[in-house]
């Protein structure tokens, strides 16, 4: 976490990071409904199933939490679920948006090295006119 949190943060990196806190939430809120609503989730299994489907914003409705404490801990799995949502499309989009950026600096160089590089062929068309103007005065007043 301390190399994430010093170094540019990369797609992958902050992807694995979100994807690695998601499963954790999914057996953390698994295993804590479990102890806090055993009627309505008589195993971990079913817990981790019903954080699963939560925190992906399914929400069969198969399994619900019947406690009011179990209800606390389905609205931090429903909040980390939305949470996980949304930063997995913000990653997206920021990928798109810096591949556009890219391609249209890369578009914008060439455009703008084309003027500089008819510039230099115009000056050297009219540095080799000058020589041969030298060129031709100089056979003049010798003459």
């Amino acid at each position: 976490m301390t190399r994430f949190l010093r170094e540019p943060v990369s797609v992958r990196a902050a992807a694995s990071v979100i994807v690695v806190a998601t499963a954790a939430v999914v057996v953390l809120g698994g295993v804590v409904i479990r102890v806090l609503d055993p009627d309505e989730f008589p195993n971990i299994w079913l817990g981790m199933w019903w954080a699963l489907q939560t925190a992906t914003t399914v929400g069969y409705g198969d399994v619900t939490p019947k406690d009011v404490s179990g209800r606390i801990v389905a609205a931090f799995v429903m909040l980390e679920g939305v949470a996980f949502l949304a930063i997995v499309t913000a990653a997206i989009t920021s990928t798109f948006v810096a591949r556009a950026q890219r391609e249209r600096g890369l578009v914008g160089d060439v455009e703008e090295e084309q003027p500089e590089e008819r510039l230099d062929a115009r000056f050297d068309e009219l540095a080799a006119r000058l020589d041969r103007l030298e060129t031709m005065l100089r056979k003049l007043t010798n003459t």
